[in-house]
């Protein structure tokens, strides 16, 4: 009788043991699940943490993005209009937008003409025009025209009033002409819409502009603005109204527009961006009215 209750006693010691046994085991593995997770836990604030300090976020970065981008490029077809040149595009991002660059442009015709480049304004005209002449595009060009509003016009490698690079952009800076009603006049006494020695984008069809533009040699005002404007002429107006009255011939169109004598355009430069920069004084010495200026 006392070896089966030492016999009972071992068993139940045995069994005893092995419970014990799990549960320390299972004890175990609840702590080590916890001390994981309170890990991960940590890890995750930490990187949160990190991330916060540096901005992640501040704003949406889809917002950040469309912020970077300053200007649109459209693709024009070269294989449909073959007055246009492929020269690349200009960049999208990072672009320069407040400040005046600079733009010389040397003719045949006398001394430079100069002029201000509104970045302020125009950023996406001046980066293109920078573009360009970098690519020396504007380069023993022709000002094929005199147009009837008083500008010269040139910027076009073909001399045709169709040819361009092989991207376009939107308008930028039209004027604003107030009016007494929608289709009348501009009112008496406003100032011109686009004043003596303004500098303007000019594109066909209107709106998608490329490399041609506009310099006023004498004040046009319109109650239907159309032509984007993109800086102001600093010095050789002098040169600008001696093309400007210039005989014109026939084009080849019909048109008598195109300057007797060829005015060609033998280089164009753009400066560097200059940021805060003030008005630029007009041809006369006196300060030039505001590219917006309407």
């Amino acid at each position: 009788m006392a070896s089966s209750r030492d016999r009972q006693r071992k068993l139940a010691r045995a069994k005893l043991d092995r419970q014990l046994a799990r549960r320390a085991a299972s004890t175990r593995r609840r702590r080590q699940i916890q001390a994981g997770v309170g890990a991960a836990l940590i890890l995750v604030l930490v990187v949160a943490g990190s991330a916060w300090a540096l901005g992640a976020f501040d704003s949406d970065p889809k917002q950040n993005t469309a912020a970077e981008e300053t200007c649109l490029w459209t693709p024009q077809d070269a294989t449909a209009n073959t007055n246009l040149k492929d020269v690349g595009t200009p960049a999208t991002k990072d672009l320069p937008t407040d400040g005046t660059r600079a733009m010389t442009v040397t003719t045949n015709q006398g001394a430079p003409i100069t002029a201000e480049l509104n970045l302020t304004n125009s950023p996406c005209a001046a980066a293109s025009i920078a573009h360009l002449a970098s690519r020396s595009f504007y380069d023993n060009t022709k000002c094929h025209e005199i147009t009837a509003e008083g500008a010269l016009r040139c910027g076009d490698p073909s001399g045709t009033g169709l040819g361009g690079p092989t991207y376009s952009f939107y308008d930028e800076e039209l004027p604003t002409v107030p009016s007494a009603s929608p289709s009348a006049s501009p009112a008496p006494g406003q100032p011109p819409t686009y004043p003596k020695g303004t500098v303007t984008m000019v594109s066909n069809p209107p709106g998608s502009n490329g490399s041609q533009f506009l310099i006023f040699f004498k004040d046009f005002t319109t109650a239907d603005p159309k032509y984007p404007v993109i800086g102001r002429v600093t010095g050789g107006l002098d040169v600008v109204e001696k093309i400007g009255a210039l005989p014109t011939v026939d084009n080849g169109t019909g048109a008598k527009v195109k300057p007797s004598t060829d005015v060609t355009i033998q280089s164009l430069t753009v400066g560097e961006p200059v940021t805060g920069a003030a008005p630029a004084p007009s041809a006369s010495g006196t300060p030039a009215s505001s590219p917006s200026a309407g």
